[in-house]
């Protein structure tokens, strides 16, 4: 992606760019303190909701006295295929790289509306669990209706769910989301960067 800095002269305003992007702060401030930019041209996430939040922060914080830096961390989103592909949080490799030690829960599975017609379309569900805290700190998706349901665990995530407050929320049977609630003995782990598939 390119950002359309084109025609506005930032240069004369002493505004520093990189590329097509203008690097700013976690106040979405540019180098020159008066200059903020919010949005794709920051090259931070290009997401409509992120760039909502980055200006409604900018807000808030200049002109409603408020102090709200941006925040980048647990932010959800979805690829539109078939089946739907819906994330939040920390893949596996960026979860070993933050954390250290993580344990991994994934299934794979033929939804009950997939099984009577014999459908070879499979749901893929995986939560990444900091060991230390046993914060959920990763929810992958491959289902039907996976942005509607990582919306939603989102939240959760968001707030600092562990994986026993996962495990202490009744599912809704007969659903593919209530897999990230039955998920109860981790399929691998990574223990000092390596991936490890039983524990001794």
């Amino acid at each position: 992606r390119k950002g359309k800095i084109d025609g506005l002269n930032l240069e004369s305003a002493g505004v520093h760019t990189e590329g097509s992007f203008i690097p700013v702060n976690e106040y979405s401030q540019t180098n020159v303190p008066s200059i903020y930019a919010v949005g794709d041209v920051t090259d931070r996430i290009a997401l409509t909701p992120v760039a909502l939040m980055e200006g409604h922060r900018l807000a808030d914080t200049v002109f409603g006295g408020m102090d709200r830096p941006v925040d980048h961390e647990f932010v959800a989103s979805t690829v539109f295929t078939t089946p739907e592909i819906g994330t939040v949080g920390y893949s596996e490799q960026d979860a070993v790289e933050k954390y250290g030690d993580i344990d991994v829960y994934k299934n794979r599975f033929r939804a009950m509306k997939h099984s009577f017609p014999q459908s070879e379309t499979y749901s893929l569900f995986k939560l990444i669990v900091e060991t230390k805290t046993q914060r959920v700190v990763g929810c992958h998706v491959a289902t039907d209706g996976a942005g509607e349901m990582v919306q939603g665990v989102a939240i959760a995530i968001k707030m600092g769910a562990t994986k026993e407050d996962f495990d202490n929320t009744i599912g809704i049977h007969p659903t593919s989301a209530e897999e990230l609630v039955t998920m109860r003995t981790p399929s691998y782990y990574y223990r000092d960067g390596q991936k490890v598939d039983k524990l001794e």
